[in-house]
């Protein structure tokens, strides 16, 4: 099976090491990996903060690139969402609409695409430890992937699971809502991170990397000792 990678930004930028986890781990499935260079943003960052027209031309920049993909494949649920909202922003147009369309039926979540689309529920992971899980807003809400990061999770040897209270609640990221509302962000980390502090937990795993550097800096500024992690990570561990 061929599948084409979309890295985001912050993976590309900030955590390379996910990137490459991701690459291996499907690589491991079965998967024939392709990278399109000549892929950006997906014009979220802009779109959330208004500006609709202006956030098109990326977008259209991504239907390109992804053009010829079978499958396309994220390791983040926020910009898997962002792929399948392209429709909708492009409704009534002639062009687009049906390449907008088309982009978002072949775009896959990584834990989704492993559970959904190649019906594998054990990938063959080792990590040892207790952990925790971070339901992004955007991966459970927009994507409505909810089950297939703990279906995967729990088949991890040596991994201990243990629920994270009010787990609904966001970490306050948010995209560019963490810059202009920095405070109420703030308290909303601090939250989440003190609910993590409360499991015990050695480790804190996500799909998704704003979420997992906004959460990971706040625990480093506490000192706390729980490693923060990508599911691409732990599920690459063997």
């Amino acid at each position: 099976m061929k599948v084409t990678l979309f890295a985001t930004c912050l993976v590309d930028l900030f955590q390379s090491n996910v990137g490459k986890a991701t690459v291996e781990l499907l690589e491991r499935l079965g998967c024939e990996i392709d990278f399109p260079e000549s892929q950006i943003c997906c014009g979220q960052p802009a779109y959330n903060s208004g500006y609709t027209k202006e956030s098109k031309d990326a977008m259209k920049k991504m239907i390109k690139t992804f053009s010829d993909a079978e499958y396309i494949v994220t390791p983040s649920g926020s910009c898997a969402a962002m792929f399948k909202e392209y429709p909708v922003l492009f409704k009534g147009d002639a062009v687009w609409e049906r390449k907008a369309a088309s982009l978002a039926a072949k775009t896959y979540e990584l834990s989704q695409f492993i559970v959904d689309v190649l019906k594998v529920t054990d990938v063959g992971a080792t990590l040892k430890g207790k952990a925790t899980y971070h339901t992004s807003c955007h991966m459970t809400r927009l994507l409505k992937v909810k089950e297939a990061p703990a279906i995967l999770l729990s088949h991890v040897r040596g991994l201990e699971m243990t629920p994270l209270p009010d787990a609904q609640n966001c970490c306050g990221f948010g995209g560019t809502f963490s810059v202009k509302m920095g405070d109420i962000s703030g308290q909303m980390v601090e939250e989440k991170v003190c609910n993590i502090e409360a499991t015990g937990a050695d480790f804190l795993i996500g799909g998704d990397a704003g979420c997992l550097m906004n959460i990971g800096g706040r625990i480093q500024r506490k000192g706390q000792p729980v490693k923060v992690l990508h599911i691409a990570e732990v599920l690459n561990s063997i």
